[in-house]
């Protein structure tokens, strides 16, 4: 575990640097920053910064934000009556911690108290008062980045104030996108972590937000077509939260395969790969898989068709034996051998099935054999041959299908 710094250490250090050392400003606070680093000291947050020269008026914009918005939220009484001030100050955080140095400012406000704060104006702000909640919220999805940030999200009870603003019942797409972002980013997270997490009893953040119906509420948000520019963030804090079996079940349960399906279509007409990624990741979790292979059937004569599938079904099998699994059982290695020997002119088909099948027994060594009496071995080297964009797809097939001679 990385040692913990307070700013005061690190000010003190540098300043010792300069006084006892005699270094000059620039090589005290470069001397500081590598010996802290080289012991494990965790400067996240950090103003790394020479302390005789941080005057008044040079205190880190992060912090001074912070600072006139905890003064500006106390004045209030919670009530958020300067709402034009409050905005004002909150939009420039998020500025801050979107800005080129933003990953540093949203550590330093993190270090700071402003998830904490964002929560807690979250939670004093009326529902009524949708630009004031849209605002904090977006401020708090640009907070929250790693594991500390979301720990601090819980345990200020932020999964449940979020959802509170979510069931509130606002049609404004702002808002809701914003509320979206907050859930996908306070859901993500290191998976090591989350497994930790799953040992200690204690379930990670997106079985929190199952816990308190999330599910439920973007299903629903989704089925009821909120604005276009929420689906992404909608979709993705639907994936985020689809862990287990249980919470796939809850989504599937509310109508969310119907839901999913007519989302994809929607990403094609964005062009957004967020929207897609999101939705055929959870479909293949939940009977996805054999709904595409239906749609092939219908669309059996159109490679084109086929192409896209395969090439979603490749994506969903990277270094996913599990879902490799479920693709072989719903019947994609035959999809692959019938594709090749139905258009074995189309390059970019005889392509898309190497790639699938590579995907397929990669980390399945079972599914080698299944395709190779299926005759693969004979249906990619024909294809390696006929065509010139084949010829690393089908080498890469032939040697994860375990065949020596594969570059022949």
């Amino acid at each position: 575990m990385a040692i913990a710094i307070s700013q005061e250490a690190f000010d003190a250090m540098v300043r010792e640097n300069m006084e006892d050392l005699g270094m000059d400003a620039d090589e005290a606070l470069a001397d500081a920053v590598e010996a802290l680093t080289l012991q494990g000291a965790d400067l996240s947050g950090i103003v790394k910064r020479v302390p005789v020269e941080a005057a008044a008026a040079e205190v880190s914009p992060v912090v001074r934000v912070l600072d006139e918005l905890k003064a500006s939220h106390s004045a209030s009484g919670g009530s958020g009556q300067d709402l034009d001030g409050l905005v004002s100050l909150i939009d420039e955080l998020r500025g801050l911690c979107c800005s080129g140095e933003g990953l540093e400012n949203a550590a330093i406000a993190v270090r700071n108290g402003g998830v904490e704060m964002l929560v807690a104006l979250c939670a004093s702000a009326r529902i009524e008062q949708e630009r004031l909640l849209a605002s904090a919220l977006k401020a708090l999805s640009s907070v929250l980045r790693d594991v500390g940030s979301t720990e601090k999200f819980r345990q200020s009870e932020g999964p449940k104030i979020v959802m509170d603003i979510l069931k509130g019942g606002s049609e404004n797409s702002d808002l809701l996108d914003a509320g979206f972002s907050v859930v996908a980013a306070g859901s993500a997270g290191n998976e090591v972590v989350k497994e930790s997490f799953m040992d200690l009893k204690v379930y990670g953040y997106s079985r929190r937000f199952a816990e308190i119906g999330i599910a439920e509420v973007l299903v629903s948000a989704l089925r009821e077509q909120v604005a276009p520019s929420s689906l992404p963030s909608a979709c993705a804090a639907l994936k985020s939260i689809a862990v287990n079996d249980e919470i796939c079940r809850s989504i599937s349960d509310n109508g969310g395969i119907d839901v999913l399906l007519q989302c994809i279509d929607e990403a094609g007409e964005q062009k957004s790969k967020v929207i897609a990624r999101s939705c055929c990741s959870l479909l293949s979790k939940r009977g996805g898989f054999g709904r595409f292979l239906k749609l092939t059937s219908r669309f059996s004569e159109d490679p084109s068709i086929l192409q896209e599938v395969m090439s979603m079904v490749t994506v969903l099998t990277l270094r996913s034996p599990d879902n490799a699994a479920r693709a072989m059982e719903a019947g994609y290695g035959t999809l692959a051998i019938q594709a090749m020997q139905r258009f074995p002119s189309s390059g970019q088909t005889q392509k898309q099935a190497c790639l699938m099948i590579r995907n397929l027994v990669v980390r399945n060594p079972e599914n080698r054999t299944i395709l190779l009496n299926d005759g693969a071995e004979k249906l990619i080297r024909k294809a390696k041959v006929m065509h010139g964009s084949c010829k690393d797809a089908a080498s890469s097939a032939l040697r994860d299908l375990g065949l020596d001679n594969y570059n022949a």
